[in-house]
Order: structure tokens, then sequence, then C-alpha cells
């Protein structure tokens, strides 16, 4: 069973990549993120995301312990998990107009294909600049530690976001 909790905390072993593991479990977080479009209401989006917050908080507190390392590098669940969050902005604008959510390609085959670019980048920058309140959350015990800070990145990547919203 720790077998199993490691692996999905690594994302699937993405996160064992040796270099810049947190990117490329955003690139599965964006995989996540379709996935959860691809239901085609909000209410399952939002579920979902809640969800994945919550199964990374559990199983990246697990990794922690199996390797014996405050939030190491390898265990990238809370990345996958939060950039759905990251997204938040831009479905709720989208489901306002259209009563419905954006098609799952938008995320990547978009006329407007910067705005997720800019999502993506935005997300990478905070999660590893960590401005406050984001470093100090990596303080909170077990998975909190590791799932907090990238949620919170990905509060202000929706914040910072909103005027992107206007263009698109």
């Amino acid at each position: 069973m720790q077998k199993l909790a490691l692996w999905i905390a690594q994302g699937f072993w993405v996160g064992r990549i040796p270099f810049a593991p947190g990117t490329f479990g955003s690139v599965l977080g964006l995989l996540w993120c379709a996935l959860l479009l691809r239901s085609g209401t909000l209410l399952f989006y939002l579920l979902g995301t809640a969800l994945g917050l919550a199964a990374s908080v559990w199983l990246c507190g697990i990794a922690e312990k199996i390797l014996q390392k405050k939030d190491p590098s390898s265990v990238v669940l809370d990345e996958i998990a939060a950039i759905p969050v990251c997204f938040l902005g831009w479905i709720i604008k989208w489901w306002t107009a259209h009563h419905s959510l954006p098609a799952a390609e938008s995320l990547l085959t978009s006329k407007n294909w910067y705005f997720p670019l800019s999502i993506f980048a935005l997300f990478r920058i905070l999660d590893i600049a960590k401005p406050w309140p984001v470093r100090q959350s990596q303080g909170l015990s077990g998975g909190w530690g590791v799932t907090v800070d990238d949620f919170l990145a990905a509060v202000y990547v929706v914040l910072l976001s909103l005027p992107l919203l206007w263009l698109i």
C-alpha cells in the first residue's frame, strides 16, 4: 500500500525525472484539469479539484514519511492537484457566459493559446518564488505543508490572471 501511495504522490513516477520534476508534475496537472473539464459540469470540476487537493494532503504526507524528508522534490501530486485551481477564474467566467465548461482541448489548442500558457508559467514562477504566505505555509505539518503552498500559489495565479480574462 505504501508503494502505491508513493507512486501516486510522485505523479506516477513523473516526479522522479531528475530535472524540473515540479514542472513535469504541473504538466500532468494540465491533464488532470482537462479530465475534470471533460465532465462538462462545474460541480464535478469543483468537487474533483477539492478531492484532488485532499488526496494530495493525505498521499504527500505518506510520501514524506516513506522518504523521511520534508517536501521532497520528487513528490509532485501537490502541483498536479493545484493546477485546476489556477484555471478557476477562467472557468467561472466561461460558465457564467455559456452555462457550460470550456472544452478540455481549449487548454492546449485554444485560439487564445497565450492564456493557458501564461497561467502555467505564472504558477511555476509563484511556486518557485513562494511569496508570502506561500513559503510560510510549508511549515504546516505533513501533507498540509506540501499541498497548501501550491494551493496558495494557485490562488495567487487566479488573482493575478483576472485582468487577462478581459482579453479573451
